[in-house]
């Protein structure tokens, strides 16, 4: 298994320090990751500011620097934009996975990465599930044109839950459609990462690893003098401290013949704040925790 970056960990999303594109990359060498998965939309590789040329400028700086493109992240949500239904939003998240297929064929990444789509009031569940498969399955066709691969990532409400995941795969049935499983939404399910690890392995191209603590959240009751319990909050923190069990999954997935990438991110708030120094610190803790994990 071999170890990289996320680059949204340094992208100044949730109030964290934001590093550009090429200075990501090169915290990432710094900090002693392998390769990258680069976040697809803007402060970063936005297909909007990102010409061609820009690309192959990209790629000789991540040649120089020694460090592969694993996968590009693009973000999509193939429920979106109904409330506006002659605004052709589904074919507009179809061209950006064209643009961004282009972009990793240019950076010698073999995926981009996908999420189905949320939940909506605007259709029922299984029309939802539908136009989510039609999603995928399309963007599957254009990435093959550039040798690509399509990830996708069990974020997105469609498909989180584990066993429908699962059904999701096997539905979309396009050949280079390839999983990149994770462990924190199973986890959250309270669902046996063990062993669901170990039966998605064969499929997988990448996993991302954060890990987090749960904190209980209440609001107060006045009238009743007492506190009413609310949903948990989760906040990052370095891998190992908190509340998933690496160890289960990463058993799994070595039972399984896993091999692939393991992708770092820092895609929330983190426990301490969002100064560089904390997130550097952060991350180096998490890649040794990685490394053992692999080991």
């Amino acid at each position: 298994m071999i170890p990289m970056l996320f680059t949204v960990s340094y992208a100044g999303l949730w109030g964290q320090a934001r590093l550009s594109l090429p200075d990501a990359c090169r915290k990432a060498r710094e900090l002693g990751f392998v390769a990258v998965e680069l976040m697809g939309k803007r402060p970063h590789l936005s297909p909007v500011d990102y010409t061609e040329a820009d690309v192959r400028g990209l790629k000789a700086l991540l040649d120089d620097l020694g460090l592969p493109v694993a996968s590009i992240a693009a973000y999509t949500n193939f429920t979106g934009g109904l409330e506006s239904g002659e605004v052709p939003f589904f074919e507009m998240q179809l061209g950006y996975i064209r643009r961004l297929a282009e972009f990793a064929a240019l950076l010698d990444a073999k995926v981009v990465r996908v999420f189905t789509g949320y939940l909506t009031d605007a259709l029922p569940y299984t029309a939802a599930w539908e136009r989510c498969v039609d999603g995928v399955r399309q963007a599957c066709d254009i990435a093959a044109d550039y040798g690509v691969q399509i990830g996708v990532q069990n974020h997105h409400d469609i498909g989180v839950g584990v066993a429908s995941y699962v059904d999701f795969l096997d539905e979309v049935d396009r050949p280079n459609c390839v999983a990149m499983f994770d462990a924190w939404s199973v986890a959250l399910q309270e669902a046996d990462l063990y062993m669901w690890a170990k039966r998605l392995a064969p499929r997988m191209v990448q996993t991302t690893v954060a890990d987090y603590v749960k904190q209980t959240r209440f609001r107060h009751l006045p009238g009743l003098v007492n506190y009413e319990p609310l949903p948990d909050v989760v906040r990052a923190v370095p891998v190992g401290e908190g509340f998933i069990d690496y160890a289960a999954f990463f058993r799994g997935l070595r039972e399984g013949g896993f091999d692939g990438y393991v992708a770092y991110e820092m895609c929330s708030p983190v426990r301490g704040g969002g100064t560089l120094a904390n997130l550097d610190a952060t991350a180096r803790q998490s890649l040794d925790a990685i490394r053992r994990l692999i080991a």
